[in-house]
């Protein structure tokens, strides 16, 4: 397929990537909701019931480097239905499943397809699209993870309580054939390296190894101790591991991440606010179903409908930000989305005893307008300042770091929960099954929760203070383009 009818066909290719997106992310959201039943069915621990979101985590991260590196190696046709395929088997595979650990190992498998589908998803994207108009491409693509935050929770509710937990697998299987059959259509081929280009498994197995050793010890931190020799072996493995992998990077002919994209001053500047900008925003949720649930004894239901102004703003003004990148170029937008997140965190910080719709409504809102702004911005920044031969390494760091960092803002929270109450309470808060907490406990949790949003406030400002990086012009030399690969779009 030429690139003119590649271009007359762009909202159907946005279309079919979209669909990918929201399904995947219903399905973690989904699971959120349908944990208790969950449990209770596979006669499981709360301990095991996290790990099925864990393990979603774990995969999803560990593969973007190399599915970004097979996306700019095979072309992102090719890895996108593969990965759309792994994804609908293990999906079915989840709902038969008979026991916790089965349930545990599908959700790894599960989290892989799912990463293959993120890596190439955006560079189909960036190579759909002309420069003019990916900012509004990728603000209609991120409306995507809007959606599945607000049906996921929704139709989990309504699915758990009538069909059984099962059937929150089994929902998500025909969307995801759908979208298989619209990448087949719709989706161009591709262009690949002209010759077979090996993969780089030493820099896989050293990256992948690092990532699993770093999230399993931001997981059972809080439960393990810091202290603990299990928790500092884990990082310091993971540290002995990153290092691998830098020197192994430099070493090989055909590396699984091109080090030289951290010489550009706007990809550097790009990912070091996605990681702040994750550990900010990501436990926002979970620190706010903590407050609505544990300490003003809401039910699972008020506190999603309490939470919808998070996600709802963002269907309408996502395009609209995505626009206005195009226009007045994204770091502008993403500062301005950053320094509405820090005012919005500092008034969350300030929750009381009781609800007010006020101190919990106007900050989500502005969150909301904030994510709208300064998402799909960040992401043309840093998809923008790299060759599109090589937009599949760039995306998939782009979004490991993310869930490095939402794995980071994770722990943060449950940190600070635990400050005032027993892990054992706090994850049962988490999941919905925890009894009502007293009077003392509540008030105590409150005052973690003001804790959390306070400590995020400083991560916003970090990253405000980064991405002043993306203003900066570009005088150094353009980022190498490995031999062998050319300068086309998809």
């Amino acid at each position: 397929m030429s690139v003119s009818e590649a271009s007359s066909r762009k909202w159907l290719i946005l279309a079919v990537v979209t669909l990918a997106a929201f399904v995947s992310n219903v399905d973690a959201t989904i699971v959120v909701i349908g944990l208790p039943h969950l449990m209770s069915g596979l006669h499981t621990s709360v301990t095991l019931g996290l790990w099925t979101l864990t393990a979603y985590i774990i995969t999803s991260t560990v593969f973007l480097l190399p599915a970004g590196r097979w996306t700019d190696v095979a072309g992102p046709k090719r890895v996108f239905i593969g990965g759309l395929t792994v994804f609908a088997l293990a999906t079915a595979a989840c709902g038969a499943a008979t026991s916790g650990p089965m349930l545990v190992a599908l959700r790894f498998v599960q989290g892989g397809g799912a990463s293959l589908c993120l890596a190439s998803g955006t560079p189909i994207i960036v190579a759909t699209f002309p420069r003019e108009q990916l900012g509004r491409a990728l603000g209609v693509n991120s409306t995507a993870w809007v959606m599945g935050s607000i049906v996921g929770p929704v139709a989990g509710g309504a699915l758990v309580g009538t069909l059984g937990w099962r059937s929150i697998f089994y929902v998500t299987v025909p969307f995801v054939l759908l979208a298989i059959v619209g990448g087949v259509a719709v989706l161009p081929a591709g262009v690949r390296r002209g010759a077979r280009v090996p993969t780089d498994w030493a820099g896989v197995l050293s990256s992948g190894l690092a990532l699993v050793a770093l999230l399993v010890a931001l997981s059972e931190g809080p439960g393990w101790g810091w202290g603990s020799w299990r928790i500092v072996g884990l990082l310091g493995a993971a540290a002995a591991l990153f290092a691998a992998f830098v020197v192994v990077e430099q070493r090989v002919d055909e590396p699984l991440f091109d080090l030289h994209l951290f010489r550009h001053v706007h990809f550097r500047a790009g990912v070091s606010v996605v990681v702040c900008y994750a550990i900010g925003f990501f436990a926002t949720t979970f620190l706010l179903t903590f407050y609505l649930q544990g300490a003003l004894h809401m039910s699972p239901l008020d506190a999603g409908l309490a939470l919808v102004p998070l996600s709802a703003p963002q269907l309408v003004l996502s395009p609209l930000g995505g626009g206005l990148a195009d226009r007045l170029g994204p770091a502008r937008l993403v500062v301005a989305g950053v320094c509405l997140l820090v005012a919005s965190a500092f008034l969350l910080g300030r929750l009381g005893v009781t609800f007010s719709a006020v101190a919990v409504v106007v900050p989500l809102l502005m969150m909301s307008a904030a994510n709208a702004l300064a998402w799909p911005a960040l992401t043309k920044a840093v998809m923008s300042s790299v060759p599109r031969a090589q937009s599949g390494v760039a995306a998939g760091t782009f979004y490991a770091l993310r869930n490095v960092g939402m794995s980071l803002s994770l722990t943060l929270a449950l940190v600070v929960a635990e400050s005032s109450l027993p892990r054992s309470i706090a994850s049962q808060v988490f999941v919905g099954t925890a009894h009502v907490l007293s009077q003392r406990d509540a008030a105590a949790l409150v005052h973690a929760t003001d804790n959390g949003f306070t400590v995020f406030v400083a991560f916003y400002a970090a990253a405000l203070l980064l991405a002043l990086g993306l203003f900066r012009r570009v005088r150094e030399r353009p980022v190498p383009v490995p031999d062998g690969v050319e300068e086309a779009a998809v």
